[in-house]
């Protein structure tokens, strides 16, 4: 389970975005656009293992998965100069675009009829939750998400496992937009200080 420092995302809603980690992003993806394959690798290496997770959630298929998050970074690395920082978050940006490719790929998928049904291989490669899980930082994680209140652990979960956006969670959980991003930045502050402690 990644949780990750946030602020508002307004136009790109629904990825975890921490000012200064943001700013990084936007240099990098500033530098792809001008062709840096090396910033791309960094972009890719600093964002990869989030996207595949949110794209596996929505897949459910490890290769669908994999083949949605290859074809965003391609999308991203091909319209990194027409990327505005003014409109939101590069991580935001990243995950719609992820999202629109996983979604896509499972109408695709839906609309194959192949005849032969090939069983899937189970991976025997711990996932990324069990291996965060056995990471200190991940315990670390684990104990404080456990110790906030109940309605803050549920919309940090909802907001940043799920994926779900401020609007969305605000429909689902029947409560006004500001209170849940109340509940959201309560609950990140007191994340922060029990990890910081």
């Amino acid at each position: 389970m990644d949780v990750f420092d946030l602020a508002d995302a307004e136009q790109y809603p629904g990825a975890p975005v921490d000012r200064a980690e943001d700013a990084a992003l936007s240099a990098l993806l500033l530098r792809c656009g001008e062709g840096d394959r090396a910033a791309f690798h960094r972009l890719y290496d600093l964002e990869s293992k989030r996207l595949y997770g949110l794209a596996l959630r929505i897949t459910r298929q490890p290769a669908l998965a994999a083949d949605a998050v290859h074809d965003a970074l391609l999308q991203a690395w091909q319209r990194a100069a027409r990327f505005d920082p003014a409109r939101g978050s590069v991580a935001a940006w990243l995950t719609g675009l992820v999202r629109y490719r996983a979604i896509d790929a499972m109408r695709k998928r839906a609309r194959e009829v192949t005849g032969v049904e090939l069983p899937e291989e189970a991976d025997d490669a711990p996932g990324a939750l069990d291996r965060l899980l056995a990471s200190a930082a991940g315990q670390a994680l684990h104990r404080c998400l456990n110790g906030l209140e109940q309605r803050q652990r549920q919309v940090i979960v909802m907001a940043f496992v799920d994926g779900l956006s401020h609007a969305e969670l605000a429909v689902r959980l029947e409560s006004p937009l500001g209170t849940v991003k109340s509940w959201i930045r309560r609950g990140l502050q007191a994340l922060k200080a029990c990890l910081d402690s």
